[in-house]
């Protein structure tokens, strides 16, 4: 991917090193095993992570100036200041066209854990968006893991970590958030975890129309790189994570699509680029 030359966007939080004071997410008699299997999905579903905070651990999330690219002096810092700059590009376009306005989300990096506005989250559950302050919360140290464990490596996987969640805070800007979560009140929670993986997909389409416009009017990728892309989309499908934790798989128990499903709807917004063809929700697939 060529991010050499691009503009850093000036939403970047380093926050490591820092002790995150906060408590820890799990509690109330939810075990270890739990924390482990939702460590396995990055992109955690904000409505997941508030069912695992402890009441009120989600106040008083942490406030912090976005650090001056200059001062981001290390090679996959500046990797991450570039891809959510660029992303900033295609949304701003995007949400102009139809004659809006785009809210640029922050990315907090950090390591080991976080305090954020939907409670405190470790390392361990990958990266993840808080609507509630709209930050994107990243550990570098999941694409250690994508490229090593999960078998997706290279810049544009990662690259397609950060636009899948950029596109869960566009779904925050267009309400589909805020509908989703009512949507799910009073529903078992089969039904909550089918409209969590509509919204889940929805936000794979939306990192494939970054990806179409980064390639389309900018020519940043490279060979291989969509193909990296639909990797990391794979690599983190329910249907192989639990196949791989656990031998066999509940399909009830999805909440972010299977391995083809996140991959045909990241191609759909690769190939078409409008938001318009990612209408998860009444769409079949």
């Amino acid at each position: 991917m060529k991010w050499r030359n691009l503009r850093s966007s000036r939403n970047v939080e380093d926050r490591r090193g820092r002790s995150s004071g906060g408590r820890r997410l799990l509690g109330g008699g939810l075990g270890s095993v739990v924390l482990i299997l939702v460590a396995m999905y990055f992109g955690v579903d904000p409505a997941v992570i508030g069912t695992l905070v402890d009441p009120g651990s989600g106040q008083g999330s942490q406030q912090s100036a976005p650090t001056a690219p200059e001062q981001l002096n290390d090679e996959h810092s500046q990797f991450i200041a570039a891809v959510l700059g660029d992303t900033e590009t295609t949304w701003h376009s995007l949400f102009e066209s139809k004659g809006g306005s785009y809210e640029e989300p922050r990315l907090v990096l950090f390591s080991d854990s976080v305090r954020s506005a939907c409670g405190f989250a470790q390392a361990a559950m990958g990266p993840f968006y808080c609507p509630a302050d709209q930050k994107v919360y990243l550990d570098l140290s999941f694409f250690d893991d994508l490229g090593q464990r999960y078998g997706a490596p290279g810049d544009f996987a990662q690259a397609y970590v950060i636009a899948h969640e950029v596109g869960h805070h566009v779904q925050t800007l267009l309400g589909v958030s805020a509908q989703v979560q009512q949507q799910g009140q009073g529903r078992s929670e089969a039904e909550v975890n089918a409209l969590s993986v509509r919204q889940e997909l929805q936000a794979d389409c939306f990192a494939g129309i970054w990806a179409h416009n980064a390639d389309q009017k900018r020519s940043l990728l490279e060979a291989g790189d969509l193909e990296e892309g639909l990797a990391a989309a794979s690599a983190v499908g329910d249907d192989r994570l639990q196949k791989r934790s656990q031998g066999y798989i509940v399909p009830e128990s999805f909440t972010h699509g299977t391995s083809q499903q996140r991959m045909d709807w990241f191609k759909r917004g690769y190939s078409s680029g409008r938001v318009e063809d990612c209408d998860t929700f009444s769409d079949g697939g």
